[in-house]
């Protein structure tokens, strides 16, 4: 909703850095004459950081104002209620793959949202163009949406008490970091992670690339009763993807940092160092026999367990009955063990807001304590929907903290004894009717607590109701890359189906 692509340029290294394809792209039409301007663009940006004094390509009070127009012709046209959405930002992202540079691309992203309401009859309209004309255009086409669209009890704007009128006098949640990157720098970066990857073991033979990539944003959400918040917002990343061995003996890796703020971002040493660690360790993969056994599933797995449990939770599903957790307040739906909190407010977080898109205040809660499911994640509309009240969740959790055992992967590992460690997932094989899992997946057969081989070519099989509730450990090992934090999970048993 808060982005549009607008402009793109991409390409690959010149010579050994710089070989620009003969093509560019400008708001989604692309052009195989435009070799010269897209290598006058690249040039020109190749020995400095992302252009703009401000960054953005509008001052973030210009994007108040437009949210301040948009609402005054809404009421002009005669809405009985309105919010808009405006978005701004860009992003460089440089790719270097076996020493070259393969692709060099930057985007400029900007959008403007409208929501009518004419009673309970909703209409949506959206435009990246920032024209006075434009946004009039919007407002009348999201009106006249709202007229055919069938009266919805529950359409609607939050209750006013609800919404975070007061976040501008909240303390700072600094999730703002620019990083000042040249495209030469971000190559530097690039070649400096894909080789510390090669210079780890001569079994490593080939490379999917390193990327550095920049995101930066700033938004202003806005409603007719009165609400109009917003603040500027980056993400970056590095990652690297390696291959080793060779011929059928093959394996693939990676690993990624990501951050807010680029200075806690892993050196680009120690993220292809890892990627060519976790790729070499793979090496000599084999079968398993079909068994049951306890399965550890590594950090940054645990956290699609637990995005698992938030879609359960999540208005949308409950209101359908899609959920095997259907009317679950209140009841037990994990082990004991697990404990889990909702911290919006965190600073520099990844997914840290001072309200929800709603504009509804976001506030600190405990969703699990002991197990015991505390609260869903509901929207305005969704919590309408089965006669509750919003949980500040439009849009999705903010910094879920599972709190960590007392021991680390390899503690985990100890206590598990004997079973799988995964730590790759194919496919999408969950039914949240139900609750059955099955992914594909590959990982370390484990014995007396130790790693004994790498396991290839297996399917892991079981029912989210009961890995929830078989638990059997929460790992300490916490790794931070979105909206979930949680360590290595053990659960007690599941189906491997091998050979």
């Amino acid at each position: 909703m808060r982005s549009s692509a607008m402009e793109t340029f991409s390409g690959g290294g010149i010579d050994k850095n710089r070989r620009v394809l003969g093509q560019w792209c400008l708001a989604g039409s692309c052009y195989d004459n435009g070799f010269v301007l897209l290598l006058t663009r690249l040039m020109a940006h190749s020995s400095r950081s992302i252009p703009g004094g401000s960054r953005f390509s509008h001052s973030f009070d210009t994007l108040r104002e437009l949210a301040r127009d948009v609402l005054a012709y809404a009421g002009q046209r005669s809405a009985s209620a309105c919010e808009v959405d405006i978005s701004d930002g860009f992003g460089q992202s440089v790719t270097v793959r076996c020493g070259e540079v393969e692709t060099i691309e930057y985007n400029r992203d900007k959008s403007i949202a409208v929501t009518a309401y004419l009673g309970q009859h909703k209409g949506q309209a959206s435009t990246s163009i920032f024209s006075a004309s434009a946004l009039r255009e919007t407002v009348d086409a999201a009106i006249d949406i709202a007229r055919f669209t069938a009266a919805d009890h529950c359409a609607g704007l939050p209750e006013v008490e609800r919404l975070a009128m007061d976040f501008a006098q909240r303390p700072d949640l600094d999730l703002y970091h620019p990083w000042l990157l040249s495209i030469d720098q971000a190559v530097d970066v690039a070649h400096r992670c894909e080789q510390a990857a090669f210079a780890l073991s001569p079994k490593i033979s080939n490379s999917e690339g390193s990327t550095v990539s920049i995101q930066e944003g700033q938004f202003v959400s806005a409603n007719s009763l009165g609400f109009m918040g917003g603040f500027p917002t980056s993400r970056h990343y590095l990652s690297c993807a390696v291959i080793a061995g060779t011929g059928e003996a093959m394996q693939r890796d990676d690993w990624y940092s990501t951050a807010r703020d680029p200075a806690a971002i892993d050196s680009p040493e120690t993220v292809g160092a890892i990627s060519a660690q976790r790729a070499l360790a793979r090496l000599g993969a084999r079968k398993i026999r079909t068994c049951k056994v306890p399965v550890i599933f590594e950090a940054p797995l645990a956290a699609s367990l637990i995005g698992s449990f938030v879609h359960a939770v999540s208005g949308g599903s409950l209101y359908r009955k899609t959920t095997f957790l259907a009317d679950s307040l209140g009841k037990r739906v994990f082990s004991k063990r697990v404990n889990i909190s909702e911290r919006p407010h965190l600073s520099r977080a990844l997914a840290s807001s001072y309200f929800d898109n709603d504009g509804v205040a976001t506030h600190d809660r405990e969703v699990l304590i002991d197990g015991r499911l505390q609260g869903y994640f509901l929207s305005t509309y969704t919590a309408r929907k089965l006669g509750l009240s919003t949980t500040g969740n439009a849009g999705g959790s903010h910094n879920l903290l599972v709190h960590p055992g007392k021991r680390n992967l390899s503690g985990l590992l100890k206590k598990m004894d004997r079973g799988l460690l995964v730590t790759e997932l194919l496919g999408h094989g969950i039914n949240y009717v139900t609750g059955d899992y099955s992914r594909g997946a590959a990982g370390f057969w484990i014995e007396n607590g130790q790693i004994v081989h790498p396991v290839e070519e297996i399917t892991i099989a079981g029912n989210l109701r009961d890995m929830f509730r078989n638990i059997a450990g929460v790992g300490n090992d916490v790794l931070i890359r979105g909206s979930k934090q949680v360590g290595s999970l053990l659960i007690e048993e599941m189906k491997v189906a091998g050979s």
